[in-house]
């Protein structure tokens, strides 16, 4: 039984954290669109246009990544049953996995990959951590 309730908290982590991690960065091309031209649906056309991109282009992208992990991590630790830490740290990696293979595939400059890869994802889980404990004591 216990199993079966770390994979549902595992998927359940993944499932919410892919979901604020997509609304937000929807909400961030509403309010900050990409240059004239740009699909960004199309990393080769993101690879083209990184010359336009300016620093508040990657605001969002950063909150998604964090935020994402951050709910998923959050929710993983409710649901899971004796684990919850340890779940709360997979799905961070999860997503941490997801960052080095999207960092691989959509060129972005350094600075914002390191601090992707820094701040959203480890960090972001350890603060899931203690939300997960306040909220079960609640």
């Amino acid at each position: 039984m216990n199993v079966i309730r770390i994979i549902v908290a595992l998927v359940i982590g993944a499932l919410v954290g892919g979901v604020v991690n997509m609304g937000l960065v929807l909400l961030g091309a509403a309010i900050i669109p990409a240059p004239d031209g740009v699909d960004v649906n199309d990393p080769d056309s993101i690879a083209a246009a990184m010359h336009l991109f300016e620093p508040k282009h990657f605001v969002f992208p950063l909150l998604a990544h964090a935020g994402g992990t951050l709910a998923g991590a959050v929710a993983g630790h409710i649901i899971a049953g004796r684990y919850r830490n340890q779940i709360a740290f997979t799905v961070g990696a999860l997503f941490f996995v997801g960052g080095i293979a999207a960092a691989a595939m959509i060129p972005a400059p350094v600075w914002f990959v390191a601090a992707d890869l820094v701040f959203s994802y480890f960090p972001m889980a350890f603060v899931a951590t203690k939300i997960g404990f306040r909220l079960r004591s609640v």
